[in-house]
């Protein structure tokens, strides 16, 4: 299922992540530790694959389309635990 949504709202997700979250998502879809962070919209692909990420520009940053969502399904779940934690 693809998903559209901002460049920067992909950049505030990756920021707003604890420490440790990039590695935890890929050793779960067992990937490099790069391939999560190009997904979040690195572009070192000598040691990371490219995740289906497309980049448009537009306002905010530009429109991301997310071809696959595991990665940002796994990581707002690592936000939202977090969120809980923190109440």
């Amino acid at each position: 299922m693809t998903k559209t949504i901002s460049f920067n709202e992909l950049r505030r997700i990756k920021d707003s992540l604890p420490d440790g979250s990039m590695r935890e998502i890929a050793d779960k879809l067992n990937v490099t530790v790069q391939t999560v962070r190009n997904y979040f919209g690195g572009t070192n692909y000598e040691y990371g694959k490219n995740c289906g990420l497309h980049i448009e520009p537009g306002p905010d940053g530009g429109i991301v389309i997310l071809d696959d969502t595991q990665i940002y399904d796994m990581a707002i779940e690592i936000l939202e635990k977090k969120q809980n934690k923190e109440s």
